[in-house]
Formats: structure tokens, sequence, C-alpha cells
């Protein structure tokens, strides 16, 4: 139902107020039927803009169903390698598990503006749990539209204390189901980097964080003149993404600078892709590739995607393994902490972060 208030769309503090102090979002503003997107969720031309999309293309679907046929291995290191991304069916992890946690999404947007916003950055008892709106809104140019709410886990105890009781089970029992895929998925990887064994400390540095968004990509006026989210890369060691029905994921192909393929919503599919700490750990073997969403005009999309990461503690660089033979680095050892803060200080920036860890 639209909020029964009225706001000047003109008016940039009414709108920050209305979008984030009140916590409406931006599913509140295009619950109100606007007609023109605001002018402060208009981005630059050449972020919304994609020149080239490349219909012949697409990622790799990759059948999980015979785990130990070394052709499936093979196929997800050569994905990881030459796409960064691909697509996983028959992985193990219940659709029942999937279906809960999209309602659950639903169930938490759905709520009133006033109980989402305790969990706004002003108001959440922990910065654990996060409801926001675009991504960084005070060093952003221009606006993302997107709502979301972020989770970074800790223990049961204190997702049963803290995460909202409308999609805490429904999450938790999605990173629960994805366990073994998340392992499964690493130990190939890793072998082919000359890492034959996951050992504890390799583990906690592969996996020793977990933080999973429900993202809400609510109906957009003018879509062509803004994003759902802009060009990045993620941090993480790897994410675990599972998309609706509706579409909107676009990666950076291989044909050059402005080529881009849209990922389909496959049913039952979940997307992986490889992030900046597996490819600085990979010294540049494995691809952490840039990818971006559209906003849509005719549907609500959600996503939830589960970031896999080091601890904030580890540092991270090439793994000595992939060094063995002689290889020269190519990134240097940095404090896992200090490469996430740089990522979240600036607007996205494309491929931009992993620069802050080259040699």
């Amino acid at each position: 139902m639209a909020p029964a208030i009225s706001i000047s769309l003109n008016d940039s503090s009414d709108l920050t107020d209305f979008v984030i102090n009140q916590g409406h979002g931006v599913k509140g503003l295009s619950e109100m039927g606007i007609k023109a997107l605001p002018e402060q969720y208009i981005q630059p031309m050449e972020e919304r803009v994609m020149t080239k999309i490349e219909p012949r293309e697409s990622i790799p679907v990759i059948d999980m169903s015979k785990w130990d046929d070394p052709q499936v291995a093979n196929s997800i290191c050569d994905a990881a390698e030459k796409w960064g991304f691909f697509q996983v069916v028959n992985h193990g992890v219940p659709i029942e598990v999937l279906d809960n946690v999209k309602k659950a999404t639903y169930g938490f947007f759905g709520l009133p503006a006033e109980e989402k916003r305790k969990y706004s950055k002003e108001n959440s008892p922990s910065n654990n749990v996060r409801f926001g709106t675009s991504f960084t809104p005070q060093v952003e140019k221009a606006l993302e539209w997107k709502d979301y709410l972020s989770l970074f886990y800790v223990s049961e105890e204190e997702a049963a204390a803290l995460w909202p009781s409308v999609c805490r089970d429904e999450i938790l029992g999605y990173m629960k189901s994805s366990k073994v895929l998340i392992n499964h998925l690493l130990q190939v990887l890793m072998k082919r980097l000359n890492v034959n064994e996951i050992d504890e400390t390799k583990q906690s540095l592969l996996t020793g964080s977990v933080r999973t968004n429900i993202n809400y990509y609510p109906i957009c006026p003018n879509p062509e003149l803004t994003v759902g989210v802009g060009r990045h890369s993620d941090v993480s060691t790897l994410t675990v993404l599972l998309q609706d029905s509706v579409g909107g994921l676009y990666v950076r192909g291989n044909e050059g600078e402005d080529s881009w393929i849209h990922v389909p919503p496959i049913n039952g599919a979940i997307v992986i892709n490889i992030g900046d700490a597996l490819q600085i750990m990979s010294n540049g073997r494995y691809r952490s590739v840039e990818h971006r969403v559209t906003a849509n005009g005719s549907s609500n999309r959600i996503s939830v995607p589960i970031f896999v990461n080091p601890r904030p503690q580890d540092m991270i660089g090439p793994l000595p393994e992939v060094l063995a033979n002689g290889e020269k680095p190519i990134y240097k050892q940095v404090l896992y902490s200090d490469y996430v803060k740089h990522f979240f200080r600036k607007a996205h920036d494309g491929k931009d972060t992993v620069d802050f860890a080259k040699i």
C-alpha cells in the first residue's frame, strides 16, 4: 500500500528524510506511484548505458549432480578463470529452502517503514544488522535504486536476538543449506591452485566470515536513467547468489571494455561469482568480474547474496602454493578489514578496489 504522505521530490533533504531517515526506502517512492525519477537517482550517462550487450554469449551453467566427476571440477575452475561467474544446478540446496528465503525477503520489505527503520544505521542495536538504501549514500554522486537488509553472521544466539524474526529462520536455513556447496566449490578451486588440503587456517582464511544481504529493487519510473546496482566487483572470496525470475544482472564480458552479458534467471539455479579476495589469493588466476544490476520499469526484483569472506583480521595475499613455482606476486599482503573499508568508503567504481592490493 502506498505511504499516505506527501514529499517534495525536488527538495533533496525532504527526499533523504523520507527514503533514509523515515525508513521508506525507494520502495516507498515506488509505491507512491511517482511518474518521474527524482534527480538524485539520475546516473551519469556512462554508468547507465551498456553500449554492447552480447546476446550470443552466456556464462556457464554447471550441473553439480556428479560432484566427484573431474569434468565438473574442470568446468568450475575454467569458469572461474575465464568468466569469474557461473550458475550451478542440482547443487544440493533444496528448492524449498530457496523459495522460503524469497518469500521471507518479501516479508521483510513488506513491513511498515517504522519496523524496518529499527534496523537502520542510526537505530540498529548492532553494526551487524543494517537496513539501508542505495550503496553508500553519503559519498555517492547519484543514488542506486535499491533497498537492502545486510546481516553479518556472528552466531546463532546473536541472530536469534538481533535479526528480524520475519526473515531470520529462512535466511539461516539458506546459509546452512549452502555450506556443503560452498566447501565443495572451494575444495575444487583450491586444488587447481595446488592447495590439496584445506586445513583449519586456510578454511578460516577462505570462509572465516559470512554476510548475507536481502535486496529489493522496486519498480522504477524511467529505469533507463538509473541503476539497481552500479558497476562493481565483490570483495568476498565467493558470492553465492539467489536471484528471482525477473532478471537484470549483467556481468562484464570478455569482448573488450564495454561488453556486457545478461545472467538469465534459471529456476532453481544459484549464481556463483569469484570475489576480489580469491582473485588476490590466486594471484589473478581466478577473476573477480565487474557486474551490475539494471532497474526495471514493470516488475519488483529481489536477490539474496551470501558473501563468503576472510575474517576482518586476516592478511590476504597470493597463497604460498600459488607462488611455489617461482610465479611473481602481483598483489601485496593486505589486512582484509582495510580492503573492505576502502570498498565501502566510496561509490561503486567498477574494478578500482582491487588496485588497492596491487604491488
